[in-house]
């Protein structure tokens, strides 16, 4: 087992899916709104906009998400790393994007990237995860951007 994956369910139900679904938790109005608009301006469908976890954690059970991008702070008393444990029991792989990402993160997360970053920052390593987690040549690594594991491995991401 490997990031929390059950050899073969994963696979079987993400296989030939691409990224397009994106899960912002992000807790900084201003930057939550430009990665939201940098998201949709690459054609990616964001799935909700949240600050907090219970907000999270019920767009993860209603709506289809590919992907979940998290900051560590949040509203309320749960972190992006209660949001991350949610995510990676469902399968999903999680980007952190934050200024200090969590030693314990390479368990629970695909990677990080480091704040502040550009909204094309973002936009480029969402890139890089589709295309590392497809087997693919990965295009250029925005300045930041640090991916945990062989995600090649991984191979439930597959699109």
């Amino acid at each position: 087992m490997f990031f929390g994956f059950v050899k073969g369910e994963a696979k079987a139900r993400r296989q030939y899916k691409a990224i397009r679904s994106v899960l912002i938790v992000e807790d900084e109005p201003l930057v939550a709104f430009d990665n939201e608009h940098a998201l949709e301006l690459a054609g990616y469908r964001v799935a909700a906009t949240v600050d907090d976890y219970d907000h999270a954690v019920n767009v993860l059970e209603e709506d289809d998400v590919d992907l979940v991008i998290a900051d560590i702070t949040l509203h309320g008393d749960k972190t992006g790393i209660d949001v991350a444990r949610e995510a990676h029991e469902k399968g999903l792989p999680v980007l952190f994007v934050t200024g200090a990402c969590p030693s314990d993160a390479h368990e629970i997360a695909v990677g990080c990237l480091a704040k502040p970053c550009l909204p094309r920052d973002l936009v480029a390593a969402i890139a890089v995860i589709e295309a590392t987690l497809r087997g693919a040549e990965p295009p250029r690594f925005p300045m930041g951007l640090h991916l945990f594991g062989d995600l090649a491995d991984l191979g439930g991401f597959q699109s």
